[in-house]
């Protein structure tokens, strides 16, 4: 059986309605790592939003979200930027090191970047 514990909590609210939760944030980590499963990637809501929006795939959505440019995340994976532009365009998810790199390159996990 879990075990609660008070948790610090700030309810805003408009018009007499909850709006907002606000909880430290060493209590928001907690509660994050007890709720995903080991070894499950998160992605952030945006991102799964443009995948789905704008129809593109997780390696453009992820670079845009993180307001990096192609060449950026090119040359911080030593890539070329046409290559991580044919992986975009492709809609596929790369593999092995180049998997590594684009991740490594955007500071995300490789798990990330799976669909």
């Amino acid at each position: 059986m879990a075990q609660h514990t008070r948790i610090d909590l700030q309810i805003i609210k408009r018009n007499g309605k909850p709006l907002f939760a606000v909880i430290p944030y060493e209590e928001y980590l907690g509660l994050v790592s007890e709720c995903g499963r080991e070894g499950e990637a998160l992605i952030p809501h945006e991102v799964v939003g443009m995948v789905i929006k704008h129809e593109i795939g997780l390696v453009k959505a992820w670079r845009q979200y993180l307001g990096l440019s192609q060449q950026q995340v090119a040359e911080r994976a030593g890539l070329s930027r046409s290559t991580v532009s044919r992986i975009e365009n492709s809609y596929s998810t790369p593999q092995g090191r180049v998997l590594d790199k684009l991740a490594a390159a955007m500071g995300i996990s490789a798990k990330q970047l799976i669909d």
